[in-house]
Protein backbone atom coordinates (compact mmCIF):
# COMPACT_ATOMS: atom_id res chain seq x y z
CA UNK A 1 0.00 0.00 0.00
CA UNK A 2 1.36 3.11 -0.87
CA UNK A 3 0.77 7.12 0.01
CA UNK A 4 2.47 10.75 -0.72
CA UNK A 5 3.04 12.49 1.84
CA UNK A 6 3.00 16.45 1.09
CA UNK A 7 4.74 19.52 2.41
CA UNK A 8 2.90 22.30 4.45
CA UNK A 9 3.68 26.10 4.31
CA UNK A 10 3.74 28.68 6.85
CA UNK A 11 1.41 31.75 6.01
CA UNK A 12 2.92 34.24 8.35
CA UNK A 13 4.67 32.97 11.27
CA UNK A 14 3.91 35.44 14.63
CA UNK A 15 6.67 34.35 18.09
CA UNK A 16 4.00 36.08 20.47
CA UNK A 17 5.47 34.81 23.89
CA UNK A 18 7.94 32.80 25.49
CA UNK A 19 6.61 29.98 27.87
CA UNK A 20 7.51 28.87 31.60
CA UNK A 21 8.22 25.54 30.18
CA UNK A 22 10.71 27.01 27.99
CA UNK A 23 9.00 26.44 24.52
CA UNK A 24 7.52 29.46 22.34
CA UNK A 25 3.69 30.50 21.69
CA UNK A 26 3.32 31.39 18.27
CA UNK A 27 0.55 31.82 15.12
CA UNK A 28 0.90 30.71 12.29
CA UNK A 29 -1.54 29.25 9.18
CA UNK A 30 -0.41 25.55 7.56
CA UNK A 31 -1.39 25.39 4.21
CA UNK A 32 -0.99 21.95 2.11
CA UNK A 33 1.23 21.82 -1.17
CA UNK A 34 1.35 19.18 -3.28
CA UNK A 35 5.34 18.11 -2.93
CA UNK A 36 5.39 14.75 -1.87
CA UNK A 37 7.46 11.81 -0.30
CA UNK A 38 6.59 8.47 -1.59
CA UNK A 39 5.82 5.86 1.34
CA UNK A 40 5.34 1.86 0.79
CA UNK A 41 4.40 -0.45 3.49
CA UNK A 42 4.10 -4.32 2.94
CA UNK A 43 3.50 -6.77 5.46
CA UNK A 44 6.58 -8.74 5.68
CA UNK A 45 5.66 -12.31 7.91
CA UNK A 46 8.87 -14.13 8.58
CA UNK A 47 10.90 -10.90 9.12
CA UNK A 48 13.53 -11.45 12.18
CA UNK A 49 12.73 -8.45 12.79
CA UNK A 50 9.64 -5.68 13.61
CA UNK A 51 10.61 -3.35 10.66
CA UNK A 52 12.99 -3.04 7.86
CA UNK A 53 13.27 0.31 6.26
CA UNK A 54 14.46 1.18 2.56
CA UNK A 55 15.52 4.74 2.22
CA UNK A 56 15.98 6.57 -1.59
CA UNK A 57 16.30 9.48 -3.04
CA UNK A 58 17.28 12.38 -1.01
CA UNK A 59 19.83 11.36 1.85
CA UNK A 60 18.43 11.37 5.40
CA UNK A 61 20.77 11.42 8.06
CA UNK A 62 20.70 9.07 11.64
CA UNK A 63 19.91 5.67 12.30
CA UNK A 64 16.77 3.95 10.80
CA UNK A 65 14.90 3.82 14.31
CA UNK A 66 15.35 7.73 14.66
CA UNK A 67 13.23 7.58 11.47
CA UNK A 68 9.91 9.16 12.16
CA UNK A 69 8.02 7.06 9.79
CA UNK A 70 9.83 3.86 11.96
CA UNK A 71 8.58 5.90 14.84
CA UNK A 72 5.02 6.33 13.99
CA UNK A 73 5.09 2.10 13.19
CA UNK A 74 6.33 1.59 16.54
CA UNK A 75 3.59 4.08 18.21
CA UNK A 76 0.99 2.09 16.39
CA UNK A 77 2.61 -1.80 17.28
CA UNK A 78 2.72 -0.77 20.74
CA UNK A 79 -1.66 -0.58 20.53
CA UNK A 80 -2.18 -2.77 17.88
CA UNK A 81 0.24 -5.40 17.89
CA UNK A 82 1.05 -5.34 14.06
CA UNK A 83 3.12 -7.57 12.16
CA UNK A 84 6.19 -7.00 10.81
CA UNK A 85 6.43 -4.98 7.53
CA UNK A 86 8.88 -3.60 4.94
CA UNK A 87 8.96 -0.07 4.47
CA UNK A 88 10.37 2.11 1.31
CA UNK A 89 10.39 5.66 1.62
CA UNK A 90 11.37 7.98 -1.09
CA UNK A 91 12.73 11.39 -0.34
CA UNK A 92 11.98 14.12 -2.31
CA UNK A 93 10.90 16.94 -0.02
CA UNK A 94 14.23 18.17 1.50
CA UNK A 95 14.83 18.48 4.95
CA UNK A 96 15.73 20.78 6.73
CA UNK A 97 13.96 23.52 4.91
CA UNK A 98 10.80 24.74 7.23
CA UNK A 99 8.22 22.20 4.93
CA UNK A 100 7.47 19.87 7.53
CA UNK A 101 8.46 16.68 5.22
CA UNK A 102 9.59 14.62 8.14
CA UNK A 103 5.80 15.27 10.10
CA UNK A 104 4.01 14.60 7.02
CA UNK A 105 5.95 11.15 6.49
CA UNK A 106 5.02 10.29 10.15
CA UNK A 107 1.72 11.65 9.88
CA UNK A 108 0.61 9.70 6.41
CA UNK A 109 2.13 6.23 8.29
CA UNK A 110 -0.42 6.43 10.77
CA UNK A 111 -2.99 6.71 8.18
CA UNK A 112 -1.76 4.03 5.94
CA UNK A 113 -1.33 1.48 8.74
CA UNK A 114 -4.76 2.64 9.92
CA UNK A 115 -6.28 1.48 6.43
CA UNK A 116 -4.07 -1.10 5.21
CA UNK A 117 -4.52 -3.08 8.80
CA UNK A 118 -8.20 -1.77 8.96
CA UNK A 119 -7.47 -0.63 12.74
CA UNK A 120 -10.77 1.54 12.67
CA UNK A 121 -8.93 4.76 14.42
CA UNK A 122 -10.62 7.79 14.04
CA UNK A 123 -9.06 10.94 12.39
CA UNK A 124 -9.48 12.76 16.37
CA UNK A 125 -7.09 10.18 17.89
CA UNK A 126 -4.74 10.02 14.86
CA UNK A 127 -4.69 13.26 15.47
CA UNK A 128 -3.69 12.52 18.70
CA UNK A 129 -0.99 9.60 18.12
CA UNK A 130 0.33 12.15 15.63
CA UNK A 131 0.94 15.30 18.09
CA UNK A 132 3.03 12.61 20.19
CA UNK A 133 5.37 12.38 17.60
CA UNK A 134 5.66 16.27 16.57
CA UNK A 135 3.93 19.58 17.16
CA UNK A 136 2.75 20.11 13.27
CA UNK A 137 2.31 15.60 12.78
CA UNK A 138 -1.09 16.09 13.59
CA UNK A 139 -1.68 18.79 10.81
CA UNK A 140 -1.17 16.57 7.83
CA UNK A 141 -3.95 13.98 9.57
CA UNK A 142 -6.65 16.26 7.83
CA UNK A 143 -4.12 17.88 5.46
CA UNK A 144 -6.24 21.12 5.36
CA UNK A 145 -5.67 24.79 5.80
CA UNK A 146 -6.01 25.45 8.96
CA UNK A 147 -4.57 28.16 11.79
CA UNK A 148 -1.84 27.22 14.81
CA UNK A 149 -1.56 28.56 17.51
CA UNK A 150 0.36 26.84 21.14
CA UNK A 151 3.54 25.72 20.19
CA UNK A 152 1.91 24.46 16.69
CA UNK A 153 0.01 22.10 18.20
CA UNK A 154 -3.38 23.96 18.84
CA UNK A 155 -5.74 23.89 15.08
CA UNK A 156 -8.50 25.94 14.84
CA UNK A 157 -10.46 26.09 11.54
CA UNK A 158 -9.76 28.41 8.08
CA UNK A 159 -11.37 29.80 5.40
CA UNK A 160 -8.63 29.92 2.61
CA UNK A 161 -8.17 28.71 -0.70
CA UNK A 162 -5.49 29.61 -2.82
CA UNK A 163 -7.16 27.19 -5.78
CA UNK A 164 -5.03 27.85 -9.03
CA UNK A 165 -2.40 29.83 -7.77
CA UNK A 166 1.35 29.22 -8.50
CA UNK A 167 4.06 28.36 -5.91
CA UNK A 168 7.94 28.24 -6.66
CA UNK A 169 10.04 26.88 -3.68
CA UNK A 170 13.48 27.86 -3.31
CA UNK A 171 15.90 25.81 -0.83
CA UNK A 172 19.62 26.55 -0.68
CA UNK A 173 22.08 24.58 0.44
CA UNK A 174 21.97 26.22 3.95
CA UNK A 175 21.05 24.69 7.25
CA UNK A 176 19.46 26.46 10.17
CA UNK A 177 19.36 25.38 13.38
CA UNK A 178 16.37 26.11 15.92
CA UNK A 179 18.84 27.89 17.93
CA UNK A 180 19.93 30.06 15.41
CA UNK A 181 15.98 30.77 14.30
CA UNK A 182 15.52 31.81 18.02
CA UNK A 183 18.59 33.51 18.33
CA UNK A 184 17.10 37.28 18.01
CA UNK A 185 13.46 36.97 18.52
CA UNK A 186 11.84 38.85 20.44
CA UNK A 187 8.14 37.75 21.07
CA UNK A 188 5.48 40.56 20.62
CA UNK A 189 1.73 41.04 19.40
CA UNK A 190 2.06 41.39 15.53
CA UNK A 191 0.47 44.40 14.25
CA UNK A 192 -1.67 42.30 12.01
CA UNK A 193 -2.38 39.04 13.42
CA UNK A 194 -2.23 36.30 11.54
CA UNK A 195 -5.59 35.36 11.63
CA UNK A 196 -6.73 38.68 10.30
CA UNK A 197 -3.81 39.11 7.94
CA UNK A 198 -4.49 35.84 5.88
CA UNK A 199 -8.47 37.38 5.21
CA UNK A 200 -7.01 40.21 3.48
CA UNK A 201 -6.25 39.64 -0.42
CA UNK A 202 -3.03 37.65 -1.58
CA UNK A 203 -1.67 41.23 -2.96
CA UNK A 204 -1.89 42.84 0.62
CA UNK A 205 0.25 40.26 2.40
CA UNK A 206 3.15 41.34 1.36
CA UNK A 207 3.31 43.98 4.13
CA UNK A 208 1.06 42.58 6.88
CA UNK A 209 1.36 39.07 6.85
CA UNK A 210 5.24 38.53 8.43
CA UNK A 211 7.64 35.62 9.22
CA UNK A 212 8.85 36.37 12.81
CA UNK A 213 12.33 34.02 12.13
CA UNK A 214 12.91 36.11 8.84
CA UNK A 215 14.36 38.97 11.05
CA UNK A 216 16.73 36.78 12.85
CA UNK A 217 17.68 34.35 9.85
CA UNK A 218 18.54 36.62 6.75
CA UNK A 219 21.06 38.51 8.76
CA UNK A 220 22.99 35.16 9.36
CA UNK A 221 22.49 33.83 6.14
CA UNK A 222 21.80 36.43 3.58
CA UNK A 223 21.30 34.09 0.26
CA UNK A 224 17.62 33.18 2.01
CA UNK A 225 16.68 37.10 2.10
CA UNK A 226 18.33 37.46 -1.28
CA UNK A 227 16.04 34.66 -2.69
CA UNK A 228 12.91 36.04 -1.44
CA UNK A 229 14.27 39.44 -3.17
CA UNK A 230 14.61 37.89 -6.39
CA UNK A 231 11.25 36.27 -6.18
CA UNK A 232 9.73 39.40 -6.26
CA UNK A 233 11.57 40.48 -8.66
CA UNK A 234 10.25 37.66 -10.73
CA UNK A 235 6.63 38.75 -10.16
CA UNK A 236 5.57 37.23 -6.85
CA UNK A 237 2.81 38.97 -5.28
CA UNK A 238 3.57 37.03 -1.89
CA UNK A 239 7.13 35.60 -0.82
CA UNK A 240 7.88 34.34 2.52
CA UNK A 241 10.37 32.26 4.57
CA UNK A 242 8.69 28.75 5.38
CA UNK A 243 8.92 28.19 9.07
CA UNK A 244 12.39 29.00 10.55
CA UNK A 245 13.98 28.15 6.79
CA UNK A 246 16.10 27.43 4.94
CA UNK A 247 13.21 27.37 2.08
CA UNK A 248 11.63 30.55 1.21
CA UNK A 249 8.49 30.33 -1.09
CA UNK A 250 6.99 32.57 -3.84
CA UNK A 251 2.97 32.52 -4.83
CA UNK A 252 2.10 33.69 -8.05
CA UNK A 253 -1.23 34.92 -9.79
CA UNK A 254 -3.25 32.07 -11.39
CA UNK A 255 -2.07 31.24 -14.85
CA UNK A 256 1.57 33.45 -14.38
CA UNK A 257 4.44 31.46 -16.20
CA UNK A 258 6.47 30.68 -13.76
CA UNK A 259 10.36 31.98 -14.71
CA UNK A 260 13.05 29.83 -15.54
CA UNK A 261 16.25 30.66 -13.55
CA UNK A 262 19.21 29.07 -13.07
CA UNK A 263 19.41 28.82 -9.11
CA UNK A 264 22.70 26.23 -9.14
CA UNK A 265 23.22 22.74 -8.75
CA UNK A 266 22.76 22.32 -5.10
CA UNK A 267 19.72 24.78 -4.91
CA UNK A 268 16.39 22.65 -4.99
CA UNK A 269 13.80 23.96 -6.76
CA UNK A 270 9.85 23.30 -6.64
CA UNK A 271 7.27 24.97 -9.42
CA UNK A 272 3.68 23.69 -9.02
CA UNK A 273 -0.23 24.56 -8.79
CA UNK A 274 -2.18 24.84 -6.09
CA UNK A 275 -4.99 22.74 -5.63
CA UNK A 276 -6.63 23.26 -2.17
Amino acid sequence: MIAFPNIKINLGLSITEKRPDGYHNLETVFYPVALEDALEIRTFPNADRKFTLHQHGMEIAGNPEDNLVVKAYLLMDKEFHLPPIEIHLYKHIPSGAGLGGGSSDAAFMLKLLNDHYQLGVSEEQLEVYAATLGADCAFFIKNRPIFAEGIGNIFSPVELSLNGYQIMIIKPNVFVSTREAFSNIHPHRPKYPVREAIQRPVQEWKDTLINDFEASVFPQHPVIGEIKEELYHQGAIYASMSGSGSSVFGLFTPGFVLPEIDWGTDVFCFKGTLNK
